[in-house]
């Protein structure tokens, strides 16, 4: 209410300073300049009610909601700022969906319409030992996407621009710009989310990042590492962004237990642009989840993903040392396990605080195999292709003071054999497919950072990555991470 004693104050000042022997001949203008300022006042008054309205409705939904979820008692323990383990499903995080903001009649405060506005700022100093033009996940396709440590040296990295409000009592929406540092901009996402179709749902429609797995959906400025682990990168391309449909049931009772499913265009790996009217992508995911006494909370998760991919390219190197450019067409499905267990002691996660965190996945692809797509004489050769292939991590991290946090993860694929029938059938060596020789990459990652305030990290990062046949990638991360405007909780 500083703004209104403000304006107050202005109109006694104004009024004290008229000189009296002008008194008679300003006192219409006068009296015409406090009207204007109490109507100001007035003005202001309606906003801020309207303002107050719409959060108490707010608090009130999330009251109902937290009733029916594990409380938060322990869980406020991954900084800058995290919910406990029934936010993200018992309501959205105010990072995700802030608090609406009421539709103003006329006459009231214009500041009502403003959104919340935020923007990440994250940047990165690489040391590698291994030129990274020739990195590569051995035994896997590559998926094109985010795989790698990226370059040498300074990288600005890529910052988020979001911008989020509530648009009636109903909906609610967000964007999420991605700044990379070649000037590109990218949609990271794009959604509206509604409640109310029954109790305990929500549905969400745009592009959201996928709720597959328990890291997938969280923002890269909110991991306690650097860069994702290698399951991602072989299996995704970096984080799944769903154009399409998503519904979340809460369930009413004690213990936090929620059911999700998804519908999507499916035109990113593991999928690919089929250009046709269907459905190319489906999800579903269950999470479970609840405290234990003051000190510490967990939960658990399974979820399943099927893509269908439709000449989805790749290159590869043959025999002769010729790269090529191959395609894959069939189904990809992905299961996955996930588990997170976090403790401080009376729920109070700002002097200690320690995480623990895995998952797992395993995908089975089937359908063809074409060789060399580019092939002037003939077209290409085309066979069988099926592969079963698994990938899991698991890290700690333990804030021993206030503002220090240390953090280990280690990180394990498994390629498998895939069985192409190019090669079985004779067509082929099996030299023109490196996808057949077996490998297991593995990093192993230690981490330390300090974060002055909830809006700003900075970290020192040390793995020693094994994704290449032979040789081990030194590398060492020097990163920052700066929150600026609107930053809620992050989710469990």
């Amino acid at each position: 209410m500083s703004s209104v004693h403000t304006v107050v104050g202005l109109a006694v000042a104004a009024s004290c300073c008229i000189p009296l022997s002008s008194v008679a001949a300003d006192e219409a203008d006068a009296a015409f300049q406090l009207q204007q300022l109490k109507d100001q006042v007035a003005e202001l008054r309606q906003g801020y009610e309207l303002r107050l309205q719409a959060l108490e409705r707010r608090i009130a939904e999330l009251q109902s909601a937290a009733t029916r979820s594990p409380s938060a008692g322990a869980s406020a323990q991954s900084a800058p700022v995290v919910a406990s383990a029934a936010a993200p499903a018992a309501a959205p995080s105010p990072a995700a969906v802030p608090a609406p903001v009421a539709t103003s009649p006329a006459g009231g405060s214009a500041s009502a319409f403003n959104p919340a506005i935020s923007l990440i700022l994250a940047g990165t100093y690489a040391n590698l030992s291994l030129d990274p033009a020739t990195y590569r996940l051995q035994g896997f396709i590559p998926s094109g996407g985010e795989v790698g440590p990226g370059r040498r040296g300074f990288n600005v990295g890529e910052s988020e621009l979001g911008i989020s409000a509530a648009i009636d009592p109903m909906f609610s929406g967000r964007l999420t710009a991605a700044l990379a540092a070649d000037n590109s901009v990218g949609v990271e996402e794009a959604w509206f989310e509604g409640q109310g179709l029954f109790e305990g749902a929500t549905i969400r429609a745009g592009r959201f990042l996928s709720s597959i797995g328990y890291l997938n959906d969280h923002h890269a400025h909110t991991w306690d590492f650097v860069d994702a682990p290698l399951a991602y990168q072989a299996f995704f391309g970096g984080p799944i962004k769903t154009d399409g449909l998503q519904l979340r049931w809460l369930a009413p009772t004690e213990r936090f237990f929620e059911l999700g499913a998804e519908i999507g265009a499916g035109a990113s790996f593991p999928g690919s642009d089929s250009g046709r009217n269907r459905i190319g992508s489906t999800a579903l995911f269950a999470h479970v989840g609840d405290d234990l006494g003051s000190d510490a909370s967990w939960r658990l998760g399974a979820s399943f993903q099927h893509y269908r991919a439709n000449d989805r390219p790749y290159d590869d190197v043959n025999a002769a040392g010729t790269t090529v450019g191959n395609a894959f067409t069939g189904t990809s499905r992905t299961w996955g396990l996930d588990a997170i267990y976090k403790w401080a002691p009376g729920g109070n996660a700002r002097s200690t605080s320690l995480t623990l965190q895995g998952e797992y996945f395993r995908r089975a692809e089937s359908g063809s195999l074409s060789y060399d797509t580019q092939a002037q004489a003939g077209g290409p050769a085309s066979g069988s292709y099926a592969s079963a292939q698994s990938g899991w991590y698991a890290q700690a991290v333990y804030q021993f003071m206030p503002r220090w946090r240390l953090g280990a993860r280690y990180d394990r694929l498994d390629s498998g054999t895939p069985k192409v029938g190019l090669v079985s059938d004779g067509t082929l060596a099996p030299a023109d497919f490196s996808i057949l020789q077996p490998a297991r990459p593995s990093r192993g990652t230690l981490m330390l950072d300090w974060s002055p305030s909830e809006f700003s990290r900075l970290r020192l990062q040390l793995a020693a990555d094994r994704s290449r046949s032979t040789e081990t990638d030194r590398q060492v991360f020097l990163q920052y991470i700066m929150s600026l405007g609107a930053h809620g909780a992050h989710q469990f």
